[in-house]
């Protein structure tokens, strides 16, 4: 079971801590006045990540010469509370020698469809999308 903690540090900011006792400032307040990350944002960057860690792990194995990746993830809310995402869009910028550009798809397809525990949360409410841009590596 996954556990988290979260201290609440003054005005809207709180110190969130995983089971590995790393740390994170999370922020409630404007951007000016901001000292962390926003609640609604974390969930992006999760999803980012967890779906990062397959396609790197998954590319490994299907030893396909990886040397960068970047993802970038970007989401639609609603205009009223909850704010729930609806459409999120995550964006696999690959680079390496020799890709296949099916081995990259399928990695991408298959971490979305039965891996990251974060996109298979997220789902049943919001639709996520991805794009895939690969670059050969000089």
């Amino acid at each position: 079971m996954a556990k988290v903690s979260l201290r609440w540090v003054g005005e809207f900011n709180f110190v969130g801590v995983d089971s590995n006792r790393h740390s994170a400032v999370i922020s409630g307040l404007p951007p000016d006045r901001s000292i962390g990350l926003k609640p609604a944002e974390l969930l992006l960057l999760a999803l980012g990540a967890c779906t990062g860690y397959d396609v790197v792990n998954i590319l490994t194995k299907k030893r396909q010469k990886l040397l960068g990746l970047e993802i970038f993830v970007s989401g639609e809310q609603d205009p009223e509370p909850p704010w729930a995402f609806r459409r999120i869009v995550v964006t696999y910028r690959v680079q390496g020698r020799g890709l296949d550009p099916k081995a990259v798809a399928d990695a991408v397809r298959l971490s979305e469809e039965k891996y990251c525990s974060v996109a298979a949360t997220i789902r049943g409410v919001a639709r996520i999308e991805h794009r895939i841009e690969l670059t050969e590596a000089e």
